[in-house]
C-alpha cells in the first residue's frame, strides 16, 4: 500500500475554533495545582522501573507534511502497563491510601485505567475491585486480573459501571479511586492528572525545540488536563492545544460550542473505546473550556491504517506499536493538513514542532492484532 497516496483523503469529521481561547497559568494550576505536579514527579520518578518513556520522530511523515518536526511520545514503553494511565490511577492509590493495609480499593474503567488502578493496589499488597462494563473485552479484563484485582461485569456502559461501582462503594465503605471529577469529588482526580503531567516534565528534557502545537486524545478530558497542566508548569512558550475526539462521541467539542458542560447521546460506540465517553470529567472542563485553540472529531475509518503505519514504519523509520487510541493524534494532524483553511487557522506550517502522545501499545492484545491486520490489507 502507497501510504503517501493513501494519506491526501483522509478528513477531518469536524473542526471547531474556541472562542473563549486564553491560556492562564496561574488559572490553569489552580484547577490542577502546581505543587500535587510536583509531589506527582518526585513520587513516581523514584518507583522501581521508573524511566522516560521515548520521545521518538515521525520522520517520514513530517518530510510528507512539509513540518519541521513531529514527536511522539510512546507510552507502550510506560512501566509495563503499556500506557499513560499507569502514571494516574497507580498514584492516587498510593496517595489516599496513606500507608494503610486494611483498605479496600475500588474504580470502574473501559480498560487502562483499572489496570493502573489494580496494579498501584498490588504494590501496595491492598484489595482491589474493578467494575467493567459489557463492552470492555475480556483481554482487557484479563490484564486487570492479572494484578489480583476482583473484576465485577456490569451490565450497559461505562456510566453504567461507574454507577455501580459508586453504589457498591459506598454500601462497602471501599476507596474509590476515579478518573472522572464532579463538583464534590475532585482531589483523586487531580492526582491522576497531575500524574498525566509527568508526560510533559519528560518532554521539556527530553528536546531542546519548542513545540508548537499539541494534538491531544480526549475521552472524559483527563489526559488532555493532565497534559496541559504540564504545560503550564513546564513548559516556557505556550503551544496551541488541539482536542481530539472520535466523531461519535465529541463531548469535548459539544461543549466548547455551547460554552456549557454537554452530555451527549452515544449511538454506537467507537473503536476508540477508552476515548467513547458522553459527558466531559467536571476539572477536565474547567481546564480545558478555555486552554484549547480548537477541537476536531474524527471517524473511526483510519485508525487500522495508522496502526499498521507506525508499526511498518511508514510514519518513522522507527517501529512502533501504537493501539486505538494511540492512532486518533497523527490521523487528525494528517486531516488539518489536507484542510487548508483549517491548517491556516491553527498556523501549521513548515516551521511547526508538533507533538502527539502515543498514549498506549498494545494494551488489548487480540484487538490490537485484529486492527493491525485490517490496516495492512
Amino acid at each position: 500500500m502507497d501510504y503517501t497516496k493513501n494519506i491526501k483523503s483522509w478528513k477531518l469529521s469536524k473542526f471547531l475554533l474556541n472562542n473563549n481561547f486564553i491560556f492562564n497559568r496561574s488559572y490553569i494550576l489552580k484547577n490542577v495545582p502546581s505543587l500535587m505536579l510536583t509531589n506527582a514527579y518526585n513520587s513516581i520518578s523514584k518507583w522501581k522501573n521508573y524511566n522516560n518513556t521515548p520521545l521518538l520522530k515521525l520522520d517520514k511523515l513530517q518530510k510528507k507534511l512539509d513540518l519541521n518536526n513531529i514527536f511522539y511520545k510512546d507510552e507502550s514503553k510506560r512501566f509495563h502497563l503499556k500506557s499513560f494511565k499507569a502514571l494516574g490511577g497507580a498514584y492516587a492509590v498510593e496517595k489516599i491510601s496513606k500507608g494503610k493495609k486494611n483498605i479496600i480499593i475500588s474504580s470502574a474503567t473501559a480498560g487502562n485505567h483499572g489496570r493502573s488502578v489494580a496494579w498501584g493496589a498490588q504494590r501496595l499488597n491492598l484489595k482491589c475491585k474493578i467494575f467493567v462494563s459489557q463492552y470492555v473485552s475480556e483481554n482487557r479484563v484479563k490484564e486487570i486480573k492479572k494484578f489480583g484485582a476482583e473484576v465485577i461485569r456490569v451490565k450497559g456502559n461505562y456510566e453504567d459501571s461507574l454507577r455501580e461501582c459508586q453504589k457498591m462503594s459506598k454500601k462497602n465503605n471501599w476507596k474509590i479511586v476515579q478518573d472522572v471529577s464532579t463538583k464534590n469529588y475532585r482531589y483523586i482526580p487531580q492526582l491522576t492528572m497531575a500524574g498525566y503531567s509527568i508526560m510533559i516534565k519528560e518532554i521539556s528534557k527530553q528536546t531542546n525545540q519548542y513545540i508548537t502545537h499539541i494534538f491531544l486524545q480526549a475521552g472524559v478530558g483527563g489526559l488532555a488536563a493532565g497534559v496541559v497542566a504540564g504545560v503550564a508548569k513546564y513548559f516556557k512558550k505556550i503551544p496551541k492545544i488541539i482536542i481530539v475526539e472520535p466523531d461519535r462521541a465529541d463531548c469535548v467539542l459539544q461543549s466548547i460550542k455551547s460554552n456549557k458542560l454537554k452530555k451527549i447521546r452515544i449511538k454506537k460506540e467507537s473503536i476508540m473505546g477508552g476515548m467513547s465517553c458522553n459527558e466531559m470529567s467536571l476539572v477536565p472542563w474547567q481546564v480545558l473550556k478555555k486552554a484549547s485553540n480548537c477541537c476536531v472529531s474524527i471517524s473511526d475509518k483510519d485508525i487500522a491504517k495508522t496502526i499498521a503505519g507506525l508499526k511498518d514504519k511508514k510514519f518513522s523509520k522507527t517501529s512502533i506499536t501504537g493501539g486505538e487510541c494511540a492512532a486518533p493524534g497523527v490521523i487528525a494532524l494528517i486531516g488539518i493538513c489536507n484542510n487548508i483553511k483549517a491548517k491556516k487557522m491553527i498556523n501549521l506550517s513548515k516551521k511547526s514542532n508538533i507533538l502527539v502522545i502515543g498514549c498506549e501499545g498494545n494494551a488489548d492484545v487480540k484487538l490490537y492484532q485484529q486492527l493491525l491486520s485490517k490496516g495492512r490489507k
